[in-house]
């Protein structure tokens, strides 16, 4: 076990991408996600690697799709609007199976909203953001560990897969210092026979690009492309179980939403009420099963989430609205405290919305 450090989570983002095997940065500086990029700016050149701020969001993107065609491991970074605007070529890279790593730092929103903390672009993220059929692998960390132990997965699950994968973390968690350890414990390495490398006069020319013109070539693909999807949704769901055990309630949160969650659960079970969570680590694939069989235990379940009320559709639709599903919510960058969770908790206990 490498010795621990203490970091922000979007230096730990930037580290763990490196130690993964990242030898090219494409970004934007935008709140609350810059230190990805700086830490990038510093720490490449020493490496090797290849550092560069682009224009702009597009740009940045479509230099992410150049070098992910080479088959090399990239990255790229932004926060909320940012993203918005890397959408068109995030839907270029899926519609090309390439695998590529894009990182969300949230803040608030619609719009340029402010630079608080946020969880609003959960339906961008998991319904894939841009034009065309196509999903992301959306992995949401919960502490700075996290925020490298699955940037080091991401570029695992989107070789593995080819396709891209997103690390979607709130404000809070690139913003906050915790001790991380950064040992990779080795880069794997994938095949990659279809990336634009040169041929050499050894192989046939490899083509990459995103433009079928033949509708039942494009359909094909597509159908081909969500049996790939279907394995995902069944073989890497995660997400962690936190006293469910005997619980009668379940609170279903992600990012820095579950820590708060805990604290009211833990308070909660104290006054004598049994209520656990489930805090899916895939948002998407979303763990529905897990879900699916806390509905065969559990009288209500409560969302906490800092948005309007987004991952509560996938809820409901996981457990086929079998069983009462409340909200507890915090927007535009507000974050729920522990007594506002644990007054939703008294609520639904009681019989309350």
């Amino acid at each position: 076990m490498a010795d621990k450090v203490l970091m922000k989570g979007n230096e730990a983002i930037a580290e763990a991408a490196i130690q993964a095997g990242c030898r090219f940065y494409f970004g934007y500086p935008i709140t609350p996600q810059t230190e990805i990029a700086a830490y990038m700016a510093k720490r490449m050149p020493k490496i090797g690697g290849t550092f560069l701020q682009a224009e702009s969001e597009l740009a940045a993107i479509n230099m992410l799709y150049g070098a992910s065609a080479a088959g090399k491991r990239a990255m790229t970074s932004s926060s909320s609007p940012g993203i918005s605007l890397k959408t068109e070529g995030i839907s270029y890279i899926a519609g090309c199976d390439l695998p590529a790593l894009i990182v969300n730092v949230q803040r608030g929103g619609p719009g340029l909203g402010g630079i608080q903390p946020s969880q609003s672009d959960y339906f961008q993220a998991t319904r894939g953001g841009g034009h065309g059929d196509y999903h992301l692998i959306v992995l949401a960390p919960s502490s700075v560990q996290e925020m490298a132990d699955l940037t080091i997965k991401g570029f695992d699950l989107a070789d593995q897969y080819r396709m891209p994968v997103m690390i979607f973390a709130d404000g809070t968690m690139g913003q906050m210092m915790e001790p991380v350890s950064l040992d990779a414990g080795g880069v794997q390495q994938y095949d990659k026979p279809w990336a634009v490398t040169g041929t050499g006069m050894k192989r046939p020319h490899n083509i990459v690009n995103s433009l079928v013109l033949d509708p039942a070539e494009l359909e094909q693909q597509n159908f081909d492309r969500f049996a790939r999807y279907e394995k995902i949704a069944e073989q890497e769901p995660m997400w962690e179980s936190y006293r469910m055990e005997d619980a009668d309630y379940c609170v279903v949160a992600y990012g820095i939403a579950s820590r708060v969650s805990k604290n009211a659960i833990n308070e909660a079970r104290k006054q004598g009420v049994k209520v656990g969570m489930i805090r899916p680590i895939t948002l998407w694939p979303f763990p529905k099963a897990a879900l699916s069989a806390a509905a065969e235990q559990v009288r209500h379940f409560l969302c906490v989430e800092m948005s309007m009320g987004q991952m509560i559709e996938d809820v409901e639709l996981s457990i086929r609205c079998n069983k009462p599903v409340s909200l507890c919510k915090r927007v535009g960058g507000m974050i729920p405290s522990p007594a506002d969770v644990l007054s939703a908790i008294a609520s639904i206990t009681k019989g309350g919305n």
